[in-house]
């Protein structure tokens, strides 16, 4: 999830997921947003779920929240399919997760125009897998397409590092 700018600390978001949504297993990382954690409901209740977790974090932290909800298995799928070389020093591996294929598919074709050598753009199942150089990550049009207000809340951007330690 993006959490706006504003500061979350781990052991408060932790603590909603788990005691006020009653969720099992709750493990946050990096102080980033990102969190972990189990629950019966399945994926088919994304929706729902989405909803649940959006509501509980407006209420507790007075901010627009907007996530985007992977289940474990996606989530090790778009780390396994990660197209480019991830250990390339050079480059910086993003995995861009969307909302629906809608968004996924407007956000590829506005990057079908741009310089693969400097945008490195793939399409995945649900996501986008970006591999610019480092320190350009703001910078490139593809970046600049990422930032734009329309995707904000359907769109949020991982490394492919974080990821891994998210799924391990």
């Amino acid at each position: 999830m993006n959490v706006g700018g504003i500061t979350i600390r781990s052991a408060d978001l932790a603590a909603l997921f788990r005691d006020e949504l009653g969720f099992d297993a709750v493990r946050t990382f990096l102080a980033s947003g990102n969190v972990r954690f189990e629950t019966a409901d399945a994926a088919s209740a994304r929706k729902k779920l989405k909803a649940a977790i959006e509501k509980a974090l407006r209420g507790r932290f007075d901010y627009d929240a907007w996530i985007v909800l992977v289940t474990l298995p996606e989530l090790e799928h778009a780390i396994e399919r990660f197209p480019f070389d991830a250990r390339a020093d050079a480059r910086q591996p993003w995995v861009v997760f969307c909302v629906d294929d809608e968004t996924r598919d407007e956000v590829i074709a506005a990057a079908d125009v741009f310089d693969k050598d400097v945008d490195p753009v793939a399409e995945g199942p649900g996501v986008i897998y970006w591999n610019p150089v480092k320190g350009t990550s703001t910078d490139t049009p593809f970046a600049k397409v990422l930032s734009k207000a329309r995707y904000k809340a359907t769109t949020t951007t991982r490394n492919l590092r974080t990821l891994v330690k998210i799924a391990s």
